[in-house]
């Protein structure tokens, strides 16, 4: 499948996530068999007013390839402007979110509030395809809510007729967060009413499910999201199914040797002060041990390197 002039052998992304797809996560999972991954949520407002976060949130690296910036935002000026100044870290193209449910984007009229203004939807992709000589795309979610079920297909079709090259398909609606079962209905509603790519979004956590979205949504690609937090080899699980080769699922010492070089690299980058934020990926890692309440306890209290490999020794052997 393609992305403009873009060209992915499998259509294998990882779906961008706010606080926990950061370079070293990011890279791991394209190290696993992620063809395309996203950076986290950046704000169009925060960059274009010279936001000390954005440097670091959109900053591409050469070992995570192919990679998009997302920006958000709702405000089709602001919004060009700031693609503009991402352009700076050479993106392979930008993504606009017009899916991220979270309260605080939503009241401000931004993420999946969007979903309820198609036309707003198309200024906006427009604005952006105008400033940026890289393909745009846009994540979308099936809608805000259940009264407007099909939303997804009135914002895909605005977002094709402004320039977008692609759009992410998440399966549920702006209400239920992250719960219940993703609408794979909507995604292939989707597909059969644009000639741009769609990739779908949602509840796709092994290669059976990767196969599933395929099948019942005729998707040109899969994002897969929360499958792969603490669990990035479900990429090598995919990719194996994809190629026709038997997948070995990762020893635990493979495991503690990636999970050690993405501690290594958030030191690296964030300094120990990452370390507090590489909590919550460890907390993912060991979740189903026995014992993991209390395993919890201690690993939500590490702020040092030595009490990081602990951790990891211990759910890794």
């Amino acid at each position: 499948m393609k992305i403009g002039n873009i060209e992915f052998r499998h259509g294998l992304f990882l779906a961008p996530m706010a606080g926990i797809t950061d370079h070293p996560f990011r890279s791991l999972c394209i190290k696993c068999g992620a063809e395309g991954v996203t950076s986290e949520l950046i704000s169009a407002k925060g960059a274009y007013y010279g936001d000390k976060k954005t440097d670091s949130l959109a900053r591409v690296f050469p070992d995570e390839r192919i990679a998009a910036i997302q920006i958000f935002g709702s405000e089709p000026e602001i919004m060009a402007n700031a693609a503009r100044l991402m352009m700076r870290f050479s993106p392979d193209y930008i993504d606009i979110n017009m899916g991220c449910p979270v309260p605080k984007l939503y009241k401000n009229g931004e993420g999946s509030a969007l979903m309820r203004s198609p036309k707003l939807c198309e200024r906006i992709v427009k604005a952006v395809c105008s400033a940026v000589d890289v393909p745009v795309t846009a994540k979308l979610r099936k809608a805000c809510d259940a009264e407007h079920p099909e939303a997804a297909i009135e914002v895909a079709l605005a977002c094709e007729s402004g320039g977008a090259s692609a759009v992410f398909v998440h399966g549920r609606t702006r209400e239920q967060m992250y719960s219940g079962v993703a609408d794979r209905e909507i995604i292939k509603k989707v597909k059969q009413s644009v000639k741009i790519a769609v990739i779908g979004n949602g509840d796709v956590a092994s290669y059976a499910d990767f196969v599933r979205m395929k099948e019942e949504t005729g998707c040109d690609g899969v994002m897969v999201g929360r499958g792969a937090y603490g669990s990035p080899w479900v990429f090598s699980e995919i990719k194996a199914g994809l190629e026709g080769y038997e997948y070995t699922e990762p020893s635990n010492a493979e495991k503690r040797e990636l999970l050690t070089e993405q501690l290594d690299m958030v030191i690296a980058e964030k300094g120990l002060n990452g370390i507090r934020e590489f909590r919550h990926h460890i907390l993912q890692y060991c979740k189903g041990f026995s014992g993991s309440a209390r395993m919890r306890r201690d690993i939500s209290l590490i702020t040092s390197r030595a009490a990081a490999e602990d951790a990891i020794r211990f759910i890794f052997g």
